[in-house]
């Protein structure tokens, strides 16, 4: 039963390594319009932050408000989803790997 029990929880992500990053009174300073969400596994906050801002300086200088950024920042290799679309904005949720880090983030941008 012990080792069942023990391969559970070597399955299980790691949790305990997963982070929700505040981004209370920074909303309108990481990049986007707005970043409503941001959450870290194997990052600190202070660093994905920082790739946060270098994912949205990607995405503007390729397509400006509407860009993608196709290329890798900081090492990290980022897609994004677009959830909702109006003609002014859109909410996206994007999420940056490098290895077993991962550094996810949901955004609006004003277009």
């Amino acid at each position: 039963m012990a080792v069942l029990a023990a391969l559970t929880v070597a399955a299980l992500p790691d949790a305990a390594e997963a982070a929700r990053c505040s981004v209370k009174g920074k909303e309108r300073k990481l990049g986007a319009t707005y970043v409503t969400s941001l959450s870290a596994v194997r990052v600190s906050c202070r660093t994905a932050e920082r790739v946060v801002r270098a994912f949205h300086r990607c995405r503007r200088r390729n397509g400006g408000a509407k860009g993608r950024c196709r290329s890798r920042v900081m090492g990290y290799r980022c897609s994004d989803k677009r959830l909702r679309s109006a003609p002014t904005q859109f909410d996206a949720r994007a999420t940056c790997r490098r290895g077993k880090r991962r550094v996810t983030h949901a955004y609006t941008q004003f277009t």
